[in-house]
């Protein structure tokens, strides 16, 4: 096989990134204008904000104000002018499992219930429904109904259960957390 020199190489190299930079472009493209699309539907946080026609089907006196719905993820609109890429801007607004929890909170109603949730080892994340609502032990009115509760700690443990609430109910969830992977494997 016949050697290749320095020069040789470093050419290959660059003719590689090349064609991996023309490869990925229209990918990122793609990328970037589902994003612009996505940030003025929904929000950066799974809770679908509120567009005008959905205002519109709602009878009046039951329209929440704007500050109530999560701020969309704003577009820099700068960088896109001068030829470079768009980039998301984080929000200043509160963070998504607080935005979360708002959501759940606000759709209780007057026969709202309670969820004590607990773990061992304490500080597992929490998700209702697969939304992330914050870290054990923690305290919901939520409404009545079937939810699903998964933790996860810091070290792979997961727990997950499954919760009928009832109307005025109090409902104390404690799970205690089991391994994914095991911590010590046996040698024979």
């Amino acid at each position: 096989m016949p050697r290749l020199s320095n020069a040789s190489i470093s050419r290959l190299r660059s003719l590689g990134i090349l064609i991996l930079a023309l490869a990925i472009a229209p990918q990122i493209a793609r990328a970037q204008s589902a994003a612009a699309e996505a940030g003025s539907k929904t929000s950066g946080t799974g809770v679908a904000a509120t567009t005008d026609t959905e205002k519109e089907k709602k009878p009046a006196g039951t329209d929440k104000d704007a500050t109530d719905k999560p701020p969309a993820p704003i577009m820099a609109t700068s960088a896109k002018s001068s030829g470079g890429s768009a980039h998301i801007i984080a929000p200043s607004g509160p963070p998504p499992e607080e935005l979360n929890r708002k959501a759940l909170e606000a759709e209780a109603g007057p026969d709202a219930g309670k969820l004590l949730i607990r773990s061992t080892p304490s500080g597992a994340q929490i998700f209702i429904n697969d939304a992330y609502v914050g870290h054990s032990p923690m305290l919901l009115i939520v409404a009545p109904g079937n939810y699903k509760i998964e933790m996860r700690g810091g070290r792979l443990e997961t727990g997950t259960k499954t919760v009928g609430l009832l109307p005025n109910q109090t409902q104390e969830i404690a799970l205690t957390l089991k391994q994914l992977y095991p911590s010590q494997v046996p040698m024979k």
